[in-house]
């Protein structure tokens, strides 16, 4: 039979509505499916299973994962003492700053490939200046938002002429604003094949926390970079995360009293006393503020003390110094480093504890700094990191590996720029062989 024109239309709807229906359907499903898959592009960092020409596997590397700040520094350093209320002839320079930028540039220095998650804008000269420079060195910036909202953080630091930081000022709001949760959980996937993350503490609250619980799904140990004495006491919203931190004395009793609810722990006052203090009565006076984050639940604690050193400290014993380097995916391709540090400083040097006493056990190691022709101070700490991390990427113990994070700090303190250009890693395992057996 003819089917009436009407008919025939109701068909032609029915046929519009199924198809349209099936194809929001799709799109729908296509959308679940992009938030499911990881998209092609996003490999950074995977150990991803990759079937060869001749049916064979291989794994890729595991890469540190680095999160906060990539920042434009100025740096105004004067020709003579400065006077206040005055300008004083000196010289003024852009240079390429934020404490997780150089503690990654750092680590990419020393032969491993971190995976930065940052925020930059794209103006002149900062975001452009840090993102070209970034592309230059061959590191990924698939975790970098870049976006022409973004204003580009910028720290001016007035140095004295002695290179050592007089005043800052920082304006850094783009890093709490724009690295959300929501913008690092789309890289889970490098956080939980890393051997290390870490994380400065310019992040927000929310964002250290969203960090921290991914590393910890995946048991992935945690290192927090303080950044200042303001910033620091974000340490307690994540500390029972926290495997490894690095703070300077200040940022240390900052924690300190945050952790323990009180104003109970007194900074060093920086006056001839202190200059003239033995290295055994300077520990002395941090000794207790360390204690409360061990008790807390970190493993281990970098205090920085200029240039009295660095102490080095656990609450379990010499063998508990490999905490972080058991179990970690080491970097393969590291391995001139490796092989470098270890023919200079020979590993297992202490015997541990017994079981009984290693809860109740602080113990600390004084590691000295080396002798340096200072130009600037201000990538000192940051390379200080970047060398202690990077080395226990490419295996080797916490003892070593911090010698070795002193040696590229000295190379800091002696270049223009916050992360030197190269490293020689010969020189560097020479200067860590001088450290690692001198301390005491």
């Amino acid at each position: 039979s003819v089917k009436s024109n009407r008919e025939q239309d109701s068909e032609a709807v029915l046929v519009n509505q199924t198809t349209t229906m099936e194809k929001s359907a799709r799109r729908r499903l296509d959308c679940i499916c992009r938030h499911l898959v990881l998209p092609p592009q996003a490999n950074h960092g995977l150990q991803q299973v990759l079937l060869l020409s001749n049916g064979q596997v291989k794994s890729e590397e595991a890469e540190p994962v680095v999160i906060g700040g990539m920042v434009l520094d100025i740096h105004a350093t004067p020709s003579i003492p400065a006077n206040p209320r005055t300008t004083t002839p000196g010289k003024v320079s852009y240079v390429l700053g934020g404490v997780a930028r150089n503690v990654a540039e750092c680590i990419s220095k020393l032969g491993a490939k971190p995976f930065m998650i940052s925020a930059l804008g794209l103006d002149m000269p900062g975001g452009n200046l840090l993102l070209e420079h970034w592309k230059s060195s061959g590191l990924s910036t698939e975790g970098i938002w870049k976006h022409q909202n973004i204003e580009t953080p910028v720290v001016c630091n007035v140095l004295d002429v002695s290179g050592e930081l007089a005043a800052a000022v920082a304006s850094v709001e783009a890093i709490e604003k724009f690295l959300t949760p929501e913008w690092i959980q789309q890289f889970k996937y490098n956080i939980c094949s890393a051997p290390v993350l870490m994380i400065d503490a310019n992040l927000n609250l929310s964002a250290l926390k969203a960090s921290c619980q991914l590393a910890a799904e995946c048991k992935i140990p945690v290192w927090f970079e303080p950044v200042s004495v303001a910033k620091s006491r974000r340490i307690s919203s994540v500390v029972k995360y926290v495997t490894f931190a690095s703070p300077n004395e200040d940022e240390l009793v900052a924690m300190a009293n945050n952790l323990s609810g009180g104003n109970v722990y007194r900074p060093i006052e920086r006056n001839n006393s202190r200059k003239k203090c033995s290295t055994e009565t300077l520990f002395h006076m941090l000794k207790s503020a360390v204690w409360v984050l061990l008790e807390k639940g970190i493993k281990i604690v970098v205090v920085t003390v200029g240039s009295d050193g660095v102490f080095l400290c656990s609450r379990g014993g010499p063998s508990f110094m490999r905490i972080g380097c058991e179990g970690i995916k080491q970097y393969a391709s590291n391995g001139e480093l490796f092989n470098t540090v270890t023919a200079s400083c020979p590993s297992n040097l202490f015997s541990s504890p017994p079981d009984s006493e290693r809860s109740s056990f602080l113990f600390a190691l004084h590691f000295p700094a080396l002798p340096a022709s200072v130009v600037r101070l201000t990538g000192a700490g940051d390379c200080l990191v970047g060398g202690t991390i990077a080395s226990i990427c490419a295996g080797l113990d916490v003892m070593q590996s911090l010698a070795v994070g002193i040696a590229a700090s000295k190379a800091a303190v002696e270049a223009e720029t916050n992360v030197p250009s190269v490293f020689n890693l010969a020189a560097i395992a020479g200067m860590s062989s001088n450290v690692y057996f001198a301390y005491s």
